[in-house]
Order: structure tokens, then sequence, then C-alpha cells
């Protein structure tokens, strides 16, 4: 965690271990249990907070198949068949000037991206039923894999809970 307590990162015991060491990190969870030595008795630690504020940039969702699916709720955008065997179209087709992006990429079903092939939905009387849009992104969605089996991280994600069902 940074020094504002947001997520930074997971990192391994190891790399927790030389920031507690040098002074560069505190303990804020033990949640793993205890490393023993010759001579000492160690915490590892679960949760780190820095001591100094590191400053990054917010990174940008990339667009990916999987990330149009969610952003379509797995629904063909033409019929609204909900399925898990979807493609994706592009709304105003490549050959014709139409770019890869969030705004003209939406998810179809096999059958109404073959109707629809290299036209434009006016062209081939298809209706979307949402507008493509560029989906909100989320910085914490790299936690996400790790609450399953760190259930102390949640308190630290937040609004972990409405989203993500987790309790």
């Amino acid at each position: 965690m940074n020094q504002n307590y947001e997520p930074l990162n997971v990192c391994n015991v190891r790399r927790a271990f030389v920031l507690l060491d040098r002074g560069k990190a505190e303990i804020i969870e033990n949640g793993r249990g205890y490393l023993h030595s010759p001579t000492y008795l160690f915490e590892i630690p679960s949760v780190i907070r820095l001591i100094y504020l590191i400053r990054r940039p917010r990174p940008q969702g990339r667009l990916t198949r999987r990330d149009v699916f969610l952003r379509d709720h797995f629904t063909c955008q033409y019929c609204g068949k909900q399925t898990k065997d979807l493609t994706l179209d592009h709304v105003l087709p490549r050959h014709r000037g139409g770019g890869h992006s969030w705004i003209n990429v939406v998810a179809a079903c096999k059958p109404c991206n073959h109707r629809k092939a290299g036209r434009t939905p006016q062209e081939a009387h298809m209706h979307l039923h949402r507008a493509p849009f560029r989906p909100g992104y989320s910085f914490f969605r790299s936690f996400y894999p790790y609450l399953e089996s760190q259930e102390g991280w949640r308190k630290f994600i937040p609004g972990i809970e409405p989203e993500f069902g987790f309790a």
C-alpha cells in the first residue's frame, strides 16, 4: 500500500522483508504466520504500507475481447441474445475507415455478424441495442484474483463488495 493507504501492487514475501528491513515500509496486517530463524521470529506480513508516497500515473484500460464482452454483458448488441459464443463487430467496418476503438467495437453473435457483414448497421437494417462506449477502468482490478484467498485484503479495496459479490 502507498503512504495514503491506497493499494499499489502485490509483492512477494522476500520483497516485503527487504522494504521492512530498510525502513521503507511498515506492517499493517499480519495474516500469514511467522518465519523462524535460529535466533529470531519474524512476522510474515500480509499487508504493508510504504513510509513515503509514491506518485504514479493512472493506468488506462486496454481494448480486449474479454473487456468488450464484459462491457456488453455477453449480449449481442444487435439481437439481444445472451451467449458466451460472441464475436467482435466493428460498427463502421475497418475497410471503410472505422477504427479499432471502444466506440466502434461491439459484441455480436455469429449469425448477426455474418448478416451485417461489411456494411453499417443502417445499410444492413439492423440497430444497436446500446451505443458502444469506453468503460471506466478500475485500478483495483489487478487485485481481484487474490481476493478469494486473501480475505484480509478486501477491507483495503474500496467498493469491492457490491460490484463483485464479496461479503
